[in-house]
């Protein structure tokens, strides 16, 4: 029997566009998210573009529209484990993780504060620190507390034992859905720079990568938006921005991630506008500023205080005395190798699908650097950035797009 009901794998930005798309005129709509909160990578961002405007710009809107429109269903903590059926026709198995926290949005701060245990905290980047209790995603939907039971010591968990809303008892579950048509928003992750050894990612603590920066830069990150060193907390007096940091590169990703050259200008913005006398230099293979944004690129460039080197970066080292980052280029125009001094680097690592390295549980391909490819026959559509690099709002467009098919799929257009 077939149903008119949709998937949306992922709950970012382009799975809460797909999906609302879809309920809006309505469909009833699952969104499965592996996170404990919905948002995705866009939460994690200090501004983003066209508009510069900060992630609540967007995402509080579209919680909102989640909130007041019963066609959407969302699950967190769950991933789709089982795919069985056909076009038009699908069971889909999902299981979820426990939360061991009851709904409700309790503030269970001082509970969480008093447990003994900090955690690196995955989305500060491991920039900053967690309890084992938390919710440390700002205006975090659902605005509920997640427990980490792992990581709870046997006094934690009995000091937790007596509130109502706690339950340690929780366990995982399953639940099967009947959908029409499945959408793949799943969004990417940043390239594991420990693997960009030679640029001195993950060894040398002067050394962030680009969404690190976004971090620092956020007014809710590890340093309330303060953008300092991260071995002394000092302001940099210079940074430089390497970019293509495993990107156009066939020992990491082959391709071009779009976004980086724009995300380089408009952090090197951020820096501007907290150290007026800061030196920024930007080194790159080529600066890719599409359509619109090149008169942005213009404007940042203007700044006589951000100048751009075309070469490529060989290698990044510490001065262990100092702790600054030493730089060895080759000017691409002028052929001379040189090794630079600056306070601090910002490596722009490209974009990751986060299906890389997944094997998923539908009969849809995935290319080697892990983008879907193909699975339209078969009413199962990619989205955002599990299709191609993209920025938020073209990965809106693509969501929409996705959302469009899916429509005509389940009803049999």
């Amino acid at each position: 029997m077939s149903s008119s009901a949709i998937l949306v794998v992922g709950g970012g930005f382009s799975g809460i566009t797909a999906a609302l798309e879809a309920a809006e005129v309505g469909h009833e709509v699952f969104i499965v998210e592996k996170n404990p909160f919905l948002g995705g990578r866009v939460m994690q961002l200090n501004k983003y573009f066209p508009k510069l405007c900060p992630p609540s710009c967007g995402l509080e809107i579209q919680f909102q529209r989640i909130k007041n429109n019963k066609n959407v269903k969302f699950f967190t903590m769950a991933e789709v484990t089982k795919v069985a059926g056909k076009s038009g026709d699908y069971d889909v198995t999902i299981s979820i993780r426990p939360r061991f926290v009851e709904p409700g949005s309790l503030d269970l701060s001082e509970k969480a504060d008093a447990l003994s245990k900090d955690v690196p905290s995955e989305f500060e980047l491991g920039m900053g620190s967690r309890k084992a209790l938390y919710m440390d995603v700002p205006f975090a939907f659902p605005n509920r507390y997640v427990l980490d039971k792992d990581n709870c010591s046997k006094d934690d968990l009995a000091s937790l034992a007596g509130t109502d809303i706690i339950n340690t008892g929780d366990a995982a579950k399953e639940i099967t859905v009947k959908v029409g048509s499945i959408i793949y928003a799943t969004g990417w992750k940043p390239y594991d720079v420990t693997r960009l050894t030679n640029l001195g990612a993950g060894s040398i603590k002067n050394c962030v990568s680009n969404m690190q920066l976004e971090r620092l830069a956020s007014a809710s990150g590890p340093t309330k938006g303060c953008i300092t060193r991260p071995s002394d907390g000092r302001a940099p007096r210079s940074i430089a921005f390497v970019q293509c940091a495993g990107s156009r590169d066939e020992n990491h990703l082959n391709y071009c991630s779009y976004i980086c050259c724009m995300a380089s200008l408009k952090q090197a913005a951020y820096v501007r506008e907290q150290y007026p006398n800061a030196r920024i230099t930007i080194y790159y293979i080529d600066l890719r500023t599409p359509g619109r944004y090149e008169n942005f690129a213009k404007k940042i460039l203007a700044d006589d205080k951000i100048s751009t080197v075309k070469g490529k970066v060989a290698a990044v080292a510490e001065d262990s005395a100092t702790g600054d980052v030493l730089l060895t280029v080759e000017d691409a125009v002028t052929g001379i190798k040189s090794e630079n001094r600056f306070e601090m680097a910002v490596l722009a690592t490209g974009m990751q699908p986060s299906l890389a390295g997944q094997k998923l549980p539908v009969d849809v391909a995935l290319d080697e650097m892990g983008f879907i490819v193909g699975g339209e026959e078969k009413g199962i559509f990619a989205a955002g950035c599990a299709k191609t690099p993209l920025d938020v709002m073209k990965s809106a467009q693509s969501a929409t797009g996705a959302a469009m098919k899916a429509i005509q799929t389940v009803r049999g257009r």
